[in-house]
């Protein structure tokens, strides 16, 4: 399927939001394939982004994102995109527009002689894992309870050994991890889903706002600190993990931090199946370069 230009996706903006004239657009990244994005500045010098489904898929997500959205404003201490205005598509689904959310993405190295910032980044989590279950069930997004969590990871496990492009040792580390039943015992939990640096919004100490909610579940609370483990300095991240702790209404599990390992390390194994299974070779290459970075740095280290 092609896809839309900026320019088409600026003309889906003006029929969603009344008012809205733009000037310019330029493509976003997504972090799923199936849905086009793009940043549209209006005569008003107004940012907007404006999201299409590409599939039936992607337009049901959107729409459940929407909803809860629209049920998670007033439970979190930070901004979250509220949408403008919606436009019919052609091929079904609804492109949504919301306005651009003010900060700057976070990166993780600029967490480094900022407690602060990792402290607000803490807390900033912990209210997300202390949101109410009922509020993603109610609006039908998935809900694992922790068996059923821990065998979805070794499904996950089995899926990247089958391809026979995973480092042994790697295997054997991700094995043991998910038969290790005893540190699976954790409480299940709001989560967002995709936490990443492009989707925490920062501005000097403080979380402002934070995007990309279509992967939002009840799940294992270690999923929203896998990028942090993966790219954090240790001193940075036992600060930030104090917060959170602190911050907390449940008292985190003493296995938390070493299923976010895990998480982190499968996203490389998940990158290689997504590349295998759209039969991309340069995706595939790069999942395999960095599985036997990983398999190096972690050689010899117990899980």
């Amino acid at each position: 399927m092609a896809g839309r230009s900026p320019l088409a996706l600026a003309a889906l903006a003006c029929a969603a939001v009344r008012g809205l004239e733009p000037v310019s657009a330029k493509r976003l990244p997504t972090s799923a394939d199936d849905v086009e994005a793009a940043l549209v500045e209006d005569d008003l010098k107004r940012n907007w982004v404006v999201r299409a489904p590409r599939t039936a898929a992607a337009g049901a997500r959107l729409e459940q994102e929407t909803t809860l959205l629209d049920t998670l404003t007033s439970w979190l201490p930070f901004a979250l995109p509220q949408v403008a205005g919606t436009a019919t598509l052609p091929t079904g689904g609804r492109a949504v527009v919301h306005r651009q959310l003010p900060g700057h993405a976070l990166q993780p190295a600029q967490l480094a002689g900022q407690e602060g910032l990792a402290r607000a980044v803490g807390r900033a989590i912990a209210a997300i894992h202390d949101l109410p279950p009922r509020l993603i069930e109610e609006v039908g997004l998935p809900v694992y309870g922790a068996e059923e969590y821990r065998f979805r990871r070794l499904a996950e496990v089995d899926r990247a050994a089958s391809t026979g492009k995973v480092p042994t040792r790697l295997l054997s580390r991700w094995e043991q991890a998910v038969e290790e039943a005893g540190a699976w015992r954790f409480v299940p939990c709001c989560v967002h889903g995709d936490l990443a640096a492009d989707s925490v919004l920062v501005e000097g100490e403080e979380v402002v706002g934070v995007l990309d909610w279509s992967e939002a579940r009840v799940a294992d609370p270690a999923d929203d600190l896998a990028w942090l483990v993966l790219g954090a300095a240790e001193p940075v991240l036992g600060c930030l993990v104090e917060s959170y702790s602190a911050a907390r209404h449940e008292q985190p599990d003493r296995d938390l931090l070493r299923r976010a390992r895990l998480a982190g390390e499968l996203s490389m194994a998940r990158w290689l199946l997504h590349g295998v299974n759209i039969d991309d070779a340069a995706i595939v290459e790069d999942a395999i370069g960095m599985l036997t970075d990983l398999a190096a740095a972690v050689d010899g280290d117990s899980w």
